[in-house]
């Protein structure tokens, strides 16, 4: 049995985590900045009798972080496998938004990642052994408006995820990137609600696009069964792409020069409306219609 630490428990990718490393027999700690919003986390818990202990903390402060590691090490005396996931999203375009909004962003999704990998290495570095998983995303290697302040964030993460693989392997730590594409996920769909009033189309016909895909959703399920499956492999594969689009996307994307990839996203309304109806077989417009 391994101690599990899951952030973003609450919902979505980190819910499914939670129950499905809990089936598997380990014990999870499921962590969140508000405990009392894990309603259906505690529904789930209670009706399978699954071994979940819901803890607060809140991954943008040290203190909320060191605390609850800390608890975490006394109750079980070890941390086997941290899984990064909490993370927030905005969008719009640049000149739009205010600066507040990419620290936030950054402050929950690369520095809450740093700050929880610091609190468990110590321990994972001297038993020599440990399992490190960050939830990035196709966008944290593929940038598009209006996507700006997350994309920047999971660059990040992917950037600080290759330097500690680096580092911790001599260690017997093996670290993971988790890659998800388009998701039936809160988040998500919250994306699908463009900004009209914007004076930049990228912000609002994005939207139409995680709509048109979310029509045939890919469940948070999927991606925590690969997060089970990588940690419970030997395997030192550093990316893991999740979702049926996430690779292609990456392929596709590949096959582009820099420029290419600017000047498709810089389109005029219907020009790009055709190109991803045509490339992807997504009717994007339905978010307009």
């Amino acid at each position: 049995m391994k101690t599990v630490l899951i952030t973003g428990a609450n919902r979505g990718i980190g819910l499914e985590t939670s129950l499905v490393f809990a089936k598997a027999g380990d014990k999870v700690f499921a962590t969140m900045r508000n405990p009392d919003n894990a309603i259906e986390l505690k529904e789930r818990i209670l009706k399978d009798k699954l071994e979940i202990v819901v803890m607060k903390m809140d991954v943008d402060s040290d203190d909320s972080v060191n605390e609850c590691i800390s608890k975490i090490y006394q109750d079980s005396g070890s941390v086997d496998v941290l899984v990064n996931n909490a993370g927030i999203e905005r969008h719009g375009a640049i000149e739009e938004m205010d600066i507040s909004v990419f620290k936030e962003v950054m402050e929950t999704n690369y520095f809450g990642i740093v700050r929880c990998v610091k609190a468990v290495l110590p321990k994972m570095r001297e038993s020599k052994k440990g399992c490190i998983i960050n939830i990035a995303s196709v966008a944290g290697r593929i940038s598009s408006s209006p996507l700006a302040p997350y994309a920047a964030s999971k660059f990040a993460v992917e950037a600080f995820s290759e330097a500690l693989a680096q580092e911790v392997k001599s260690f017997n730590i093996r670290v993971g990137i988790i890659e998800p594409g388009i998701i039936n996920t809160d988040m998500a769909r919250d994306i699908r609600h463009g900004e009209p009033n914007s004076n930049y189309p990228q912000s609002f016909r994005f939207g139409g696009m995680f709509a048109a895909s979310l029509e045939n959703p890919t469940s948070p399920i999927m991606v925590a069964d690969t997060i089970l499956s990588v940690a419970e492999s030997e395997s030192w594969t550093l990316r893991h792409p999740v979702g049926p689009d996430a690779q292609p996307f990456l392929d596709w994307r590949k096959g582009m020069t820099d420029e290419q990839w600017v000047d498709w996203n810089a389109q005029n309304d219907d020009d790009w409306y055709d190109a991803v109806k045509e490339t992807f077989g997504l009717d994007a417009r339905i978010n307009v219609d």
